[in-house]
């Protein structure tokens, strides 16, 4: 029906997306919910029910004179609330044992009554957020450094490539039903719960338009816009750095990219760089921790006298200054369908973005330049993005988990060359690749048993500004000491442990 009366998928899209919002508005009844902050969780209607009862005794009793009923009612009040507050400490315990700590830490914020510091509101007007908008935009490359990219997409005869895996209404289905229904209403104004309290009705429609947009490789306009909220990093912000930016962006987009990170995943080869942490099947965190220190206590302990210096990387904001037209060629030759390829370069050009402070809104902003925030594929394509920057060197290693990565150096016989080449490399790679190396948060740590000879290390010099030498660094949760000890990861963890502990 949607796709009869529309000439593309863009009307297609918004045409499906309004009837969607009208039925809802039309059909979904709405209520409102009184809540005080003294309210308690235990506090149920069953409470409500006998504290009503007890204030109507409490006056049928001024007016008799007999107040035993009222009593009785008291009673049956501290009953109902010794009750009450005991099925909730168990379903609280319960969640000790179930592993959602999201509920069992909501439990225990309630029960403590522990209160978050609220930041000041803001106060904006159109040219505060006009100015934020900007801001956010600031890393948006001239249309003369992307103008590569529509060349390369034309000179493709998509028509001649094997098709992309269509995606079946089972798939999108279940999709839908697993939405998590505490993300933030997108611009395209359907909720969470919707999608997932209406599956089977939507699956169908929703299925056309992904699989439309795959065959054309064009994302429709809809999902490509994106509504940024100003959180305050700090109580007092004093500069636009200070806010942090939080992108609303369409709930169906999401489902459409989670259904895509599977095929793309699955079109990429397993040895793609392979010192690449995240977003990887069973791998996480801990494994590349533990590839770090096991590459660093091997060579240590192969022989007396060598050592490692890593040199732990910062990058500015690099998933914004990811260059479409470069990603392009390298998902290309990494052997991913061009009319995928297609699709990505798309999804990655011609967004447009607002600033929304209450009721202030900004000019919209079109970006050709970056990630989207807050998007389901933005942490895949940057990895896939970063996997030609690998070691040069056979005696250096560049370990990676998303944009944080670790450059190991193992130096022999006082040797640090190659090490010094790999920083050289590694910089001349970001330049190339337009990722910009935040030198002042980049830290280097050297791990040195060596007791007899004199310590004289070369130091790092990138971009002009020298590199800190640290004693520890938190690298992925876990602060790793030059000494290889847990000393100082035990002390801040028994530290934070006796800060949580307080409020119980």
């Amino acid at each position: 029906m949607f796709r009869a009366c529309a000439v593309d998928i863009n009307e297609f899209t918004e045409v499906a997306v309004c009837f969607v919002n009208m039925l809802a508005e039309e059909i979904i009844p709405t209520a409102r919910v009184t809540t005080f902050p003294n309210q308690k969780p235990w506090v149920d209607r069953s409470i409500h029910a006998t504290v009503n009862a007890r204030t109507a005794t409490y006056n049928a009793g001024l007016a008799t004179g007999d107040m035993s009923a009222y009593k009785a009612a008291s009673y049956g009040v501290r009953r109902v609330v010794r009750d009450a507050k005991r099925r909730y400490r168990e379903r609280v315990e319960s969640r000790f044992h179930q592993g959602d700590t999201r509920s069992m830490w909501h439990g225990l914020r309630t029960i403590t009554d522990y209160k978050a510091r609220d930041t000041a509101p803001i106060n904006a007007d159109s040219a505060f957020t006009n100015k934020l908008n900007q801001f956010y935009a600031r890393f948006e490359v001239s249309q003369a450094a992307n103008a590569n990219y529509r060349l390369t997409t034309e000179d493709i005869d998509v028509n001649s490539e094997r098709p992309v895996t269509s995606i079946t209404e089972h798939d999108v289905r279940g999709a839908l039903r697993r939405v998590n229904t505490r993300k933030a209403v997108g611009p395209d104004g359907i909720t969470s719960r919707l999608l997932r309290c209406c599956a089977d009705q939507l699956a169908g429609v929703f299925t056309s338009i992904f699989n439309e947009s795959l065959v054309k490789s064009v994302v429709p306009t809809c999902f490509k816009r994106s509504t940024i909220i100003p959180v305050p990093k700090n109580s007092k912000p004093s500069s636009l750095n200070d806010y942090r930016p939080v992108a609303l962006t369409s709930v169906v987009k999401k489902v459409f990219e989670r259904l895509l990170k599977n095929i793309i995943s699955s079109s990429i080869p397993d040895t793609t760089d392979l010192l690449q942490f995240a977003y990887q099947p069973n791998r996480s965190t801990e494994d590349a921790i533990a590839h770090v220190l096991h590459t660093t206590l091997s060579h240590v302990d192969k022989k007396q006298g060598n050592y490692v210096r890593m040199l732990f990387v910062d990058y500015s904001s690099a998933f914004n200054l990811i260059v479409p037209s470069r990603l392009f060629t390298k998902l290309r030759d990494l052997g991913l369908n061009s009319r995928l390829c297609a699709w990505v370069l798309d999804f990655l050009t011609g967004r447009t973005q607002e600033v929304r402070v209450g009721r202030c809104v900004s000019n919209s902003i079109t970006i050709n330049t970056g990630a989207p925030q807050g998007c389901v594929l933005s942490p895949l394509l940057y990895s896939l993005y970063t996997s030609d920057c690998v070691a040069t060197h056979g005696s250096n290693t560049i370990v990676k988990f998303a944009d944080d990565t670790v450059v190991l150096g193992a130096i022999s016989n006082n040797d640090e060359a190659a090490y010094m080449d790999e920083v050289k490399n590694l910089a001349s790679w970001c330049q190339d690749n337009h990722l910009q190396l935040n030198v002042g948060k980049t830290k280097e740590l050297v791990v040195d048993f060596r007791r007899s000879q004199h310590r004289d290390y070369k130091p790092i010099i990138i971009n002009g500004a020298p590199v800190e030498r640290v004693q520890s660094f938190k690298y992925l949760g876990v602060h790793i000491s030059l000494d290889l000890t847990w000393a100082a990861h035990i002390q801040v963890q028994t530290k934070k442990a006796r800060q949580r502990l307080y409020h119980l």
